[in-house]
């Protein structure tokens, strides 16, 4: 049982990556306040949850009615991602970042909590350890993420306003690398 839920556990843990998402999610949350910043967290977790137990049980089923293939949303996950980092690297965007306030849903939610990676994952697993152990791991992920977002202001005090525009550059960077590969594995996957 131990190996089964370790199974499912590190493909997903490495699909979601909590550890990468809490610079993602500081950068994201730099000009929002503590209460903001756990309401967007609360929002983007709760997001993914639902997109990725609603995908494990209708993933196949939309895929095949829509003659997509998993390559298919690679790409197009990678394009979204793509589009967030290069907003966020070229300062594009209206001039009043009021609106950047609400990210948990999109892009925090999906696609980056719950992106390309973590769907095919969950897709993959169900088929192999089964069901349970999936859906298990995926809450145990999340609680990760959980944990980690809420100590993200810890990551505020510590590094400043300064330090977190800076690293919402370098994450914005990382990002469209992100992007790129998806869409590079995406592309060169057999149809």
């Amino acid at each position: 049982m131990i190996q089964k839920f370790f199974l499912a556990f590190i493909p997903i843990f490495v699909a979601i990556d909590p550890i990468g998402l809490v610079a993602i999610f500081t950068g994201l949350a730099a000009n929002t306040s503590p209460e903001q910043r756990k309401r967007q967290a609360f929002l983007g977790i709760v997001t993914a949850l639902c997109v990725a137990i609603g995908f494990i049980f209708l993933g196949e089923i939309i895929f095949d009615a829509l003659g997509i293939t998993d390559a298919d949303f690679q790409v197009a996950g990678g394009l979204i991602l793509l589009g967030l980092a290069g907003r966020e690297l070229l300062s594009l965007g209206a001039a009043n970042r009021d609106a950047s306030d609400e990210f948990g849903i999109v892009p925090l939610g999906m696609p980056l909590i719950a992106g390309p990676a973590l769907l095919t994952a969950l897709l993959i697993l169900v088929d192999t350890v089964g069901l349970v152990f999936t859906l298990v791991s995926l809450l145990v992920n999340l609680a990760l993420v959980a944990v980690a977002f809420w100590n993200a202001d810890w990551f505020t005090r510590w590094m400043g306003r300064q330090g977190l525009r800076g690293v919402s550059k370098i994450v914005a960077l990382l990002l469209a690398a992100i992007a790129v590969s998806l869409i590079r594995r995406g592309w060169n996957s057999p149809a």
